[in-house]
């Protein structure tokens, strides 16, 4: 008999959680849970890691895929990285599985279906990665999983698509960004025997969202669970005391899809019907015996642990399908709580400028004043940006500064939407506020930004806030109540993309292109056709937009098509020659207008082929696209139409939105509905127009406000209308994170996301939770406050 260390396949009950480096994190967890406890797992068998290693040494590969990476000149080329990716990926699905490997895997399949008594049983095929579930290396989520695989033949390339997934774009990015050698990763196949799932879901044995160790928390939905995993379902959410497993909270909310088995093998997605939709998915009592588990697996595990489960439609049978150490709270001392410490400044320290406060944070640095855009060059990693204000030509300045402060500007320009995004601490308008930054402050002087409040202090003061920013960090977990609206992320410079994936955002909802051309590309579009360089502009646009879409996989990004006006374009390389000088570019000629102009199309064409080749080259599936100010309906069909002409059409994968800003985007919602799949409210331009009133002019700044009622009945009208033809609407300003009550009556009003600045998404989710129990709460007891607005029009 061979050592445990030389076998091919091992059972679950001769499987132990000591077994990590056999098995990987996931089978050996399954093998605990079968061989030392009595909770129900779906039987099966695993791969081992010397299977794995057997396969990559006896088939060549590994030498090949050494060669592979070492040529591989910078990971941050996401076009170099996934050719690279792609074809070790492929070598390793094409290779034949040697022999021996094969007829355990066969024989095993076959043993397992004479014990199960079914001939052929459908199973589960799941990544278990060496490296992955453990608490200080996790790379769990990063290889696949197979559902409702059936017959030896599928099994065996399942399991070899198991060992290729160790080589996705993502997970090589990551474990190179981790300093953790390929080599030293190897892959095990959990093959379980498939759970025909009526529901299903995850649960933890601490309350998450506050570190609460008396409690469980369960959330479940119809079907499979991956829906829940990806974000497409939200789901019934219950808190269980742990000690008498009583029911402490229930939100029960209408699930309208689910993921079901295909009789023939793989998965579908289907509706529910409606009277199952609003449900529970588990009784009451279901929920009690999956919290019996929840606290008899931490009693034997030793802490606090984040289990999967399903309920078996043929039986109404629960089974745990996998547990792991939870990853936020497990590490904490229980008990251990914040101490307050809350220091108050100086009060010799005299402010030297205020403002608005557009960027929260502090920083300090010394001055360096620019008045020119000319002079960005001369600007240095780690000063304070003072200038006038900025715009996009700005952003490499504006990337290396410690904070930035601007005479001019309110809460939604240039400067203050861009340094919130970036996280760095800004200040904006301080002339209207009372002093000229650039007037106060000198070059060389050290300074303290209190972004927070608004205020610059001299000197360098900064200790003094950082007791009190302490102070205020409770440790809070990741996770969040689920909700119905979702909450999505605005972003633009591709470099954060990675930095931001781990925020509990649903997506991108605004990825702004405008970033890759300031950043990277420098060069008007025109000029690079005259020059002969278009296909660096697909090149550097696609690598860019791939950044983010790799990065914020598998959830949905929407790309905004370039929105440059006529002077943002001319301070590009060579933009004088094919730019209008326009007395008021903000209302000119630019976003839908520009692409289907004879003067500017060959440019679009552009744009389209960057993202067809992140969609078809790199099969980046979640890039959708937005189409910005569209002032007719007529221009959007023209848009679309030359879309459809580059071979890029709408489809259950692929989806159109507009950027709904102008009043008659809103006066005409249902004629727009018809080319695209929703709209995204950009409420700043959007409310600009409605009042007419120049949000970039100081004089007048103060009558621009989003929560004006004319603006609230535009949106609603807006909602009403889009929802008639099952169009979604989502808001990309930053209003809904600034004004939490215009973020209560976009959910009254039924809106589908609110996408927010990287810095606003946590604050966000825990708002649109907390709004969403108040509407229930209203509907359940009819004592909600009665709004005295009305939005109908």
């Amino acid at each position: 008999m061979e050592k445990r260390e030389q076998e091919n396949v091992l059972w679950f009950d001769e499987l132990h959680r000591s077994d990590v480096n056999l098995v990987g994190g996931k089978s050996s967890s399954l093998g605990e849970m079968t061989s030392s406890m009595k909770i129900p797992v779906p039987y099966g068998f695993a791969t081992t890691t010397h299977a794995y290693r057997q396969f990559m040494t006896e088939t060549g590969l590994n030498d090949q895929i050494n060669s592979l990476l070492n040529e591989i000149n910078d990971y941050e080329n996401a076009d170099e990285l996934h050719q690279v990716c792609s074809r070790i990926r492929q070598m390793i699905v094409d290779a034949t599985m040697p022999s021996e490997l094969a007829a355990s895997i066969t024989q095993a399949y076959a043993d397992l279906s004479e014990k199960m008594g079914e001939t052929e049983p459908f199973v589960a095929i799941r990544s278990s990665a060496t490296a992955e579930d453990l608490p200080n290396a996790s790379f769990a989520g990063q290889q696949e999983s197979y559902l409702n695989v059936r017959g030896a033949e599928m099994v065996l390339a399942k399991v070899q698509e198991c060992y290729a997934s160790l080589f996705t774009d993502r997970a090589t990015y990551y474990r190179h960004k981790q300093h953790f050698p390929h080599e030293k990763v190897a892959l095990s196949a959990a093959i379980q025997m498939m759970v025909f799932s009526k529901a299903s879901g995850v649960m933890f044995s601490v309350n998450v969202a506050n570190g609460d160790d008396s409690q469980i928390v369960i959330d479940t939905i119809w079907g499979l669970g991956e829906y829940i995993v990806l974000g497409k379902v939200t789901p019934d959410h219950f808190v269980i005391n742990k000690d008498d497993l009583h029911v402490l909270e229930r939100s029960v909310v209408p699930k309208a899809i689910e993921l079901r088995q295909t009789p023939g093998g793989g998965v579908h997605e289907e509706q529910v019907p409606a009277e199952r939709a609003t449900r529970p998915a588990l009784t009451e009592d279901q929920i009690r015996e999956l919290a019996g588990y929840a606290k008899e697996i931490e009693k034997h595990y030793g802490c606090y642990m984040d289990m999967e489960f399903a309920l078996d439609a043929r039986t109404d049978r629960l089974w745990l399908v996998q547990a792991r150490p939870e990853t936020v709270w497990s590490n904490k001392n229980s008990g251990q709580t914040v101490k307050e410490s809350v220091k108050t400044m100086n009060e010799s320290q005299k402010p030297l400028v205020k403002g608005l406060p557009a960027s929260p944070g502090t920083a300090t640095g010394k001055v360096h004043v620019i008045a020119d855009p000319q002079d960005i060059d001369q600007f240095e990693e780690g000063e304070v940006l003072v200038t006038l204000m900025t715009s996009p030509d700005w952003v490499p300045a504006m990337k290396k500064a410690a904070a930035i402060i601007t005479d001019n500007g309110g809460m939604t320009c240039h400067a203050a939407i861009v340094s919130r995004e970036m996280q760095i601490p800004c200040i904006v308008g301080t002339k209207s506020c009372g002093d000229a930054v650039t007037e106060t402050l000198q070059d060389g002087d050290q300074v303290t930004v209190d972004a927070k409040n608004g205020v610059v202090y001299h000197g360098n003061i900064q200790a003094q806030f950082s007791s009190q920013e302490k102070s205020t960090e409770c440790g809070q977990a990741e996770y969040y109540a689920p909700t119905a609206t979702g909450v999505m992320m605005n972003l633009g410079d591709p470099e954060l993309a990675e930095k931001y994936a781990d925020l509990p955002a649903d997506g991108i909802g605004l990825m702004r292109e405008e970033f890759i051309w300031t950043t990277y590309i420098h060069d008007h579009p025109l000029y690079l056709i005259e020059t002969g360089q278009a296909e660096k502009v697909v090149d550097m646009l696609a690598d860019g937009i791939a950044k983010v879409a790799r990065a914020i996989a598998p959830r949905p990004m929407v790309l905004r098509f370039s929105d440059f006006k006529s002077g943002e374009y001319r301070n590009l390389t060579g933009g004088d020659k094919y730019e209008p000088h326009e007395p008021a570019d903000l209302l000119g000629w630019r976003g839908a207008s520009r692409y289907y102009d004879p003067k500017y199309i060959e440019a679009f064409k552009l744009e389209l082929a960057a993202i067809k080749k992140v969609r078809e080259e790199f099969q980046l599936k979640n890039l959708n696209v937005m189409i910005p100010f569209v002032r007719t309906v007529a221009e959007l069909e023209k848009v679309t139409q030359l879309m459809k002409d580059e071979g890029l059409y709408r489809g259950p994968d692929f989806k159109v939105y507009m950027m709904a800003e102008i009043p008659s985007n809103i006066i005409l919602a249902d004629q727009f509905n018809k080319y695209v799949d929703g709209y995204s409210i950009g409420s700043n331009d959007l409310a600009m127009l409605i009042l007419g009133c120049d949000r970039n002019n100081d004089t007048v700044a103060h009558l621009f406000d989003e929560r004006n009622l004319a603006v609230k009945r535009a949106i609603s009208h807006l909602i009403k209308t889009a929802h008639h033809d099952n169009k979604t609407v989502s808001i990309c300003g930053q209003a809904p994170s600034e004004y939490p009550e215009l973020a209560a009556f976009l959910i009254q009003q039924g809106i589908d996301y609110i996408s927010v600045n990287p810095d606003m998404v946590k604050a966000t989710k825990r708002n649109v939770a907390s709004v969403e129990q108040r509407i229930m709460l209203d509907s359940a007891t009819g004592k909600g406050r009665q709004n005295a607005e009305t939005y109908e029009w």
